[in-house]
């Protein structure tokens, strides 16, 4: 009887699980529209008083999402103000939806992937798991390596889309 050979597992595929770069922490939206009077305008004293009132801590270690869902004209400053409040207490906080949250997540994620671990790598990046892995990180993780990598393939060791194969270059 032959012996069962996992060419996979010899293989010198490196698989790269863009899942492990979900950052863990609590998603949650500040809505501005809760400091607006009467639901129309942002009255700075008010806001203010809020600002220095609120406890700022609820926010920590959590990712936070600054919108404005009401029709209204709410100044720029204002949302600098979250800002500087959020600063110290949120891992991370956007002007923008939880799309946008997530997207800065995954940005923040990519970047500090050291991209010299994969130099000349034969790349899988994972494509299927049991958490939705946005199609914006899949394009940032492109961007980060296709200089660097030998080869970049989608999907599972067994079962591959190739992507990308470095040019050889002609030796004179």
């Amino acid at each position: 009887m032959e012996d069962f050979i996992n060419r996979v597992a010899q293989s010198a595929l490196v698989t790269l699980n863009l899942e492990e770069f979900i950052h863990p922490g609590e998603r949650v939206v500040y809505d501005i529209k809760d400091n607006l009077f009467q639901g129309l305008m942002l009255r700075e004293k008010d806001f203010r008083a809020f600002v220095k009132d609120h406890d700022w801590s609820q926010y920590d270690g959590q990712n936070v999402a600054i919108i404005c869902s009401a029709d209204a004209i709410v100044p720029t400053w204002a949302y600098m103000v979250l800002a500087g409040k959020l600063q110290g207490h949120a891992h991370r906080y956007v002007f923008g939806n939880l799309d946008a949250l997530e997207q800065d997540l995954f940005h923040e994620a990519i970047a500090a992937i050291d991209a010299e671990q994969y130099r000349d790598a034969k790349l899988v990046i994972k494509g299927c798991g049991e958490k939705p892995v946005p199609t914006y990180a899949y394009v940032a993780i492109m961007q980060k390596l296709l200089s660097v990598a030998s080869s970049i393939m989608y999907g599972e060791p067994c079962s591959t889309v190739p992507l990308y194969k470095r040019p050889k270059v002609a030796s004179v």
